[in-house]
Order: structure tokens, then sequence, then C-alpha cells
């Protein structure tokens, strides 16, 4: 915690529940505890004055979609970077995914990954644990060892379950133990080795594709397994028109299913991907404008319920090898709300209480978490956002340790200026 009180004054309060921003001083206690909100607010002696004039303060985001690499790929990021890489990103909380080296599937990897955590770690990150043992979609992992740990969710991250028995079998252990199966679609049948979205943009670089109904088929299947046994399903990163349409039948049939989107999947298209630029190259890959625009409009009308970044740390050298070979993914956790507002905030399409319930309250609750607000009387979790500002995305501006992302040298409308949580303030 803190040794001083923190007194954030002139500043505009974002909440999920109104498009309205509210004028407010906030004090924070030395224990990290909101105690007043008002106009106007005495500064209290020994209070550290945080002016905020121009700024927002918006509850901090949860990321439920997060490659830390350690242990077993430190080169890459470590939970260290991650957790600066987060804070410097208005994010104050997470889940892990289970892809690191080893997988963790079993209990005892659990234990372990949270005794690391917890050593090195200033905000709450939760370890999700694998569906089947190693990642190898061959036999279940230990669910009951992994269930008592408390995991979030069972994911294998980004593998597919591609045995529908195995599939189902799964499903129904998590329903017994009443955990969330997360579920990475693919039909690696049709996706092959495809590094694109099958199309134009393949045939003109002369690149294996990957159609988007790789995408599709594995989402039809999993929502009817997730019918059939009465289980709940998450499905990450949506990346199609069609495959969101599926989305929303489903929830419509009463299926319970939940899905996710990441910014790049919003802002970008396979029109962005020029010179074999690998810091583009996604999976799933970047689809078409037409595919963009329809998960945007999923995204404001609630079809889709999660923003995740999906941040996929990869050193320089790994992403500098030719596009084939490069592996998929890049750093997201630093650049998703300035994306996201410079897009879409700064031009209209939707405030920030659509993007405070999508990456923040929504994936609290995923994994039965409370939201956030600022409130009096609840711990401080919070970003101060400068909209007058602007950022570019450079290496020296990341704190995580990979300098790969589809923004590098763009100029961001805002900034960040600076986050609390747990009563400490990281600026």
């Amino acid at each position: 915690m803190g040794e001083v009180s923190l007194f954030f004054i002139n500043g505009r309060i974002a909440a999920a529940e109104s498009s309205e921003l509210r004028e407010a001083d906030v004090l924070v206690d030395a224990a990290g505890i909101i105690t007043a909100i008002g106009t106007g607010l005495p500064a209290p002696e020994g209070a550290e004055v945080i002016d905020c004039a121009g700024c927002l303060l918006v509850p901090g985001m949860f990321d439920v979609h997060v490659h830390s690499r350690e242990p077993g790929d430190e080169h890459k990021e470590t939970l260290a970077s991650c957790a600066a890489a987060a804070l410097h990103g208005g994010v104050t909380g997470l889940v892990l995914m289970p892809d690191t080296s080893p997988p963790v599937d079993s209990g005892n990897l659990v234990k372990s990954a949270m005794d690391l955590v917890s050593e090195v770690s200033p905000i709450p990150m939760h370890q999700s644990g694998c569906l089947t043992k190693g990642r190898q979609g061959t036999e279940l992992a230990g669910f009951s060892g992994m269930a008592s740990r408390g995991v979030p969710m069972l994911t294998d991250a980004d593998r597919t379950v591609s045995c529908p028995d195995l599939m189902r079998r799964c499903m129904e252990y998590a329903r017994d133990f009443d955990l969330l199966v997360t579920s990475h679609t693919d039909t690696p049948a049709l996706s092959k080795a495809g590094v694109v979205n099958e199309g134009r943009v393949s045939y003109r670089f002369g690149l294996p594709g990957i159609p988007g109904i790789s995408q599709e088929i594995a989402i039809d299947r999993d929502i009817l397994i997730a019918s059939h046994t009465g289980a709940r399903l998450h499905l990450q990163q949506l990346s199609t028109a069609r495959g969101l349409e599926s989305v929303r039948r489903a929830k419509e049939a009463g299926t319970k299913v939940t899905c996710e989107v990441s910014p790049h999947h919003l802002v970008l298209s396979e029109l962005e991907i020029r010179d074999y630029n690998t810091h583009f190259k996604f999976n799933p890959p970047l689809r078409s404008v037409e595919d963009t625009e329809a998960l945007v409009a999923g995204l404001i009308d609630g079809s889709i319920d999660i923003i995740a970044s999906d941040h996929a740390p990869h050193t320089e050298f790994e992403k500098s090898s030719d596009f084939g070979s490069a592996p998929f993914g890049a750093a997201g956790l630093e650049t998703t709300v300035l994306v996201l507002h410079d897009r879409f905030i700064r031009t209209g399409v939707f405030g920030w209480d659509l993007l405070i319930q999508r990456y923040s309250d929504a994936p609290r609750k995923l994994i039965g978490q409370l939201p956030v607000a600022i409130s009096e009387g609840t711990a401080a979790e919070f970003f101060v956002f400068d909209p007058a500002a602007q950022t570019v995305i450079t290496r020296d501006y990341l704190r995580t340790k990979s300098p790969v992302s589809p923004f590098i040298g763009e100029t961001l409308a805002g900034a960040i200026r600076g986050t609390i949580v747990r009563g400490m303030w990281f600026a």
C-alpha cells in the first residue's frame, strides 16, 4: 500500500452506467480506499495532490486473454514486464493463458504459477488451466486439481481441441466442476499452414490462406457441444461476421455462450497488410473490411460480450523472419485502450461507458469477479486518461519486452497518465 493519501483533483469520472462524465475530486487514503468524492474538496494535510484537469478517471480494465510467456519463454516476456505493460495500458487485472513451458495442466502447476505471480506482480493475475494434458489434444488435463486451485477458466489457449468427443468430455467435466470452457475455434484441416485470410490478399501476396469457415465450423461445433452438455462456453477472438451470427443464434436459443473480440480485429482488416509486415500476422488472421464492420456492430449491440487484447509478445528477431515462418501475435496490453479511444470514442462511434462495460465489467463478471467502480468506500482501481494529449507508439514507449505491434509508429489520440491499484500509484 502507499505511504500517503492521494488526492485527484479537477477530474471527470467515467462509468459503465452512463455516457455522461461526472466532474469530481477523488480522495484515496493510504490504504488504497476511496474515502471521498465531490467537487471542491479541501486537500487533506500531507496528501499528494494529482491535478487531473482536462483528464478522465476511468475504472481499471480487465483482460481475459494474456500470454505472459513465463515460465519458459522469459526472453519474450516475464510476469513483471507483463504487469508493467498492463499498468501502462490502464489494465488492473488479467487472466494468464496456460501456454507456458511447461503448460499449466495440473493443480500443482497452477499453484506454482500463482506463487510466482504473488512474488512479482503488483496487479491481480489469475492463472487459467489447460483443457487437455500438455495442450496436446489427446487426453483430459487434471480438472479436479486445477478446480481446487481456483482456476477461472480452462483453455488450450491458441490450440483447438480437434476431437469432438474429447471436447464433449472436456465440457462435461467442466460442467460438473462449474468451470468455464474457453475455446480457440479453428478447424486445422482447413486452416492447415495458412498465415493470412484466404482471399484477395492471400492471392496477391502468394501466401497460404486461412478461410473464414475454419473458425465458423469450429464455432458451430463447440456451440452444439455446449448446448448438448449444458457447459458454459466462452469463444475467443471472433473474427468473422458469420461466426458472430452463430453466436447470436446460440444466445437466442439459450445456450450458455459468451464471446470476445480483440482490438486488432475491430480496427484492422486484411487490407492493412503491406510489405509482408509480420506485425500484422495474427491467429485468427485479420479478415475482410465487411467482417471488421460486423464485429464493431456486434460489440455495440451487445452480441459480443468482451474485449480482450490477446497480448502475445514475441521478440523482434522472431518476427523478422519471413511472413510464413514468423509466429502469430503481437503485444496488445498497452495499446488497446489508446487504439479504441482513437478509433471509436474520439470519433463518437461509442463512448467510455461501452468500453468500460466490455473491457472492465464484463470480463470480471465472466470469471466471477465483481466489477470495479469509482465510488466511496471501494478500493481505488482506475487510471487517469488525457483525451487532449497524443501518444506515439514507439519501442521506447512500450513497457513490454516485445517491440512487436501493428501500431508501432502511429500517433494515437489520448494518453494514459497513470494507474492506481492496491493503493499504489504508477505513473
